[in-house]
């Protein structure tokens, strides 16, 4: 049975006091970052775990987790993911950590940015992100590792070596699995146009989160049918199911498609249109379990949704940043993907 690592064994590793180890541990500063650094190397290297009764006694004031997300309402993907992240209030609690929610417009690149200052602002002890913005996302983490403050992202990854965890859909595979669902049931010959539906987001067009998924849906039709013609459509979500459903219609209109995917949450949205797509072989794949969506699986306007747990993402997330920032437990794995489900209207209502 392999020995259980001690705070004296840390000490020796890092080559400092016991005390020193139980600063950088709880967090009380008075350590330069050179010395917090060796300890908590060896912490890893020894994969030492604190008491966890010493460490709630040790901690006097609650830690804080700041949680920044983009708005959305109940039943929407970012409803369900705020429900999931406040779901683990309690649990989170009972360590002596709170939730705090910080919103911003995933539209609109100013409020990203300025809820990213109140979150600087705040000065949390953790920081829980959804970096739909990413050049300014990258920024954002930058100012949190200059500030020493924790931070992990959900939903959308960002290629960050100071973070301590990504925890969300692998999103280029769940692309390259799209194109294959997409195709499954069609012959070669079939495959000649398909149609990916697209949200207008921000106007300059930075928040893009589905960008690695669009590379993945696109390597597989390059790979497997070169001979077919990717088409983008842009749809204003805030239009109605009428006006939407004529910008569809009008740019496909002889286009002869058969293959339609939408790449986010939002299938819902052109719901209006997929009413009369009727056309001979038609396919229609989209993303996650929202009520809306499960909807048209059910009666036929979509054949798959390719989904994943939201709630089991954002709890995850409360727990990996909990136990860091209380009992310093480095998350097991750097890339915490989600398991890509796959919903026909046959195994839905299991879900």
């Amino acid at each position: 049975m392999d020995k259980v690592a001690t705070i004296n064994d840390v000490a020796r590793r890092a080559g400092v006091s016991k005390g020193t180890v139980d600063r950088v541990v709880h967090n009380r500063g008075e350590v330069s970052e050179k010395t917090a650094a060796k300890v908590r190397k060896a912490i890893e290297e020894l994969n030492y775990q604190p008491n966890l009764h010493a460490a709630l006694l040790a901690t006097k004031n609650e830690k804080v987790i700041a949680c920044m997300i983009p708005e959305g309402a109940e039943g929407t993907y970012w409803g369900n993911v705020h429900d999931g992240l406040m779901s683990q209030q309690e649990n989170a609690g009972a360590l002596g950590v709170h939730l705090e929610m910080f919103f911003y417009d995933m539209d609109d690149l100013s409020s990203f940015m300025s809820t990213g200052e109140k979150v600087l602002g705040s000065t949390p002890d953790g920081v829980i992100l959804a970096p739909l913005f990413m050049s300014e996302a990258s920024s954002l983490a930058g100012k949190l590792h200059d500030k020493n403050i924790p931070y992990l992202f959900i939903d959308t990854k960002l290629e960050d070596e100071n973070c301590l965890a990504y925890i969300g859909m692998p999103k280029y595979q769940s692309g390259y699995l799209c194109a294959s669902v997409l195709t499954l049931k069609s012959r070669k010959e079939e495959v000649m146009k398909a149609a990916i539906i697209r949200a207008k987001r921000d106007k300059a067009g930075l928040s893009d989160p589905t960008v690695s998924r669009r590379e993945g849906f696109l390597d597989f039709m390059t790979e497997n049918y070169p001979g077919c013609e990717v088409i983008n459509v842009m749809i204003d979500p805030t239009s109605s199911q009428e006006e939407i459903a004529g910008t569809i219609s009008k740019a496909l209109e002889g286009s002869g498609v058969r293959h339609i995917v939408v790449l986010n949450s939002r299938i819902h949205l052109i719901s209006g249109f997929l009413e009369n797509f009727d056309a001979d072989g038609r396919m229609v794949v989209g993303f996650d379990a929202l009520s809306k969506n499960l909807d048209m699986l059910r009666n036929g306007q979509v054949d798959v949704l390719i989904t994943e747990k939201t709630g089991t993402m954002s709890m995850s997330a409360v727990r990996m940043m909990t136990e860091y920032l209380v009992l310093y437990k480095h998350p097991e794995h750097k890339d915490n993907h989600m398991h890509m489900d796959i919903l026909t209207s046959l195994n839905l209502d299991n879900y």
